[in-house]
């Protein structure tokens, strides 16, 4: 389940810095969720600077980085760990892109397990055991 987009501007990151965001960004997820990291999902979307505007002003006239993630959890999952996740996101753009962090936003979505799929079948089903055991508290 663990997935995360992070939407960037064109041109403003060397692919080594966005190979090394997918990379760092996978092992923070597995390691904050406890989750294997097979099950881990990392997207970048490039965003044409034409088609971006921040405070009111079109990325083309001020150039400004001002990267947005969006990560998904089952919900279930402990406010610590959705707040790890959004200060190690933000952490990973300022340290691996150099972006300001005051510049950095991001959302943390949990999603019902009857509401996610893998491999065809609700997660409510396919991952019964630990779902339950998180709900009990005996899984962080």
């Amino acid at each position: 389940m663990p997935i995360v987009n992070f939407h960037l501007i064109e041109d403003q990151h060397t692919d080594e810095q966005l190979r090394t965001l997918l990379v760092e960004a996978s092992a923070l997820y597995a390691r904050v969720l406890e989750s294997p990291i097979e099950r881990v999902r990392v997207f970048i979307n490039l965003r044409p600077p034409g088609l971006v505007a921040v405070a009111g002003v079109s990325v083309v006239d001020d150039g400004v980085c001002a990267p947005f993630f969006d990560c998904l959890v089952l919900a279930g999952r402990s406010l610590a760990q959705r707040h790890s996740l959004l200060a190690g996101f933000t952490d990973l753009l300022v340290n691996v892109l150099g972006a300001q962090r005051a510049s950095i936003r991001g959302v943390c979505r949990p999603v019902d397990p009857e509401n996610w799929g893998i491999a065809g079948v609700p997660a409510s089903v396919q991952r019964a055991a630990e779902i339950e055991a998180r709900a009990a508290g005996t899984v962080d």
